[in-house]
């Protein structure tokens, strides 16, 4: 048992002394002290970097784990010939940051956007809240019809609500889906639905058949 402690805090101690480069190679090796060590020392470069672009606590703290974990998952793609290490992991973060930040941003819109489109047309929602709102068998197949009109990510999250209903979070852990992206398929299918219901109600658009 001394002796593996020994040999542990010899290659701890070899990787404290270790270019980062060296530390990459050690990673895509699958050795988790290197990714240990790396984070250790950036973990605060990178969360500045990120924080460069988010600005919301939760966000930068999350992210800076995801990206240790890219790092850990991408680590065959780094070159040495194409450049230090650290260079390679602040693109890689200020990447995530940039795309995390369009994802909420467009999620703010659509969350807004339904918002006000619900507070406008209240009956449009409340029709296709549940299957036990559906008073006749006429609806129900108007609203199936419409169901299979939607795109196939938006069509399956909102039967699972519709149909069997199962909450946002249950849907989540059913598909391995993460929660936010259940959530936006779901209003983003609830919205048209409530779109093609408002357009029959004022026979202004004709229904289009079933795809």
């Amino acid at each position: 048992m001394l002796y593996t402690f020994d040999s542990h805090s010899k290659l701890l101690s070899s990787l404290q002394e270790a270019p980062d480069e060296v530390l990459m190679t050690a990673v895509h090796h699958e050795c988790s002290e290197a990714l240990t060590e790396l984070y250790n020392r950036h973990h605060l470069t990178l969360r500045a970097v990120i924080a460069r672009v988010l600005h919301n606590e939760q966000s930068i703290e999350d992210l800076v784990q995801e990206v240790f974990l890219e790092i850990w998952r991408l680590a065959a793609r780094y070159s040495s010939e194409k450049g230090k290490a650290l260079g390679w992991m602040i693109t890689l973060a200020r990447r995530r940051a940039i795309d995390r930040l369009r994802r909420e941003q467009a999620y703010s819109r659509v969350e807004e956007r339904f918002q006000k489109e619900t507070e406008q047309q209240p009956d449009a929602w409340t029709q296709v809240r549940g299957e036990e709102d559906i008073q006749s068998a006429d609806i129900r197949r108007l609203l199936t019809s419409i169901i299979a009109t939607l795109p196939e990510a938006q069509k399956s999250a909102v039967e699972m609500a519709f149909f069997r209903g199962m909450s946002q979070r249950e849907i989540a852990a059913h598909t391995r889906i993460p929660l936010g992206t259940i959530k936006t398929r779901l209003e983003l299918g609830m919205r048209k639905i409530a779109t093609k219901l408002r357009e029959l109600n004022g026979e202004s658009i004709p229904f289009p058949a079933a795809a």
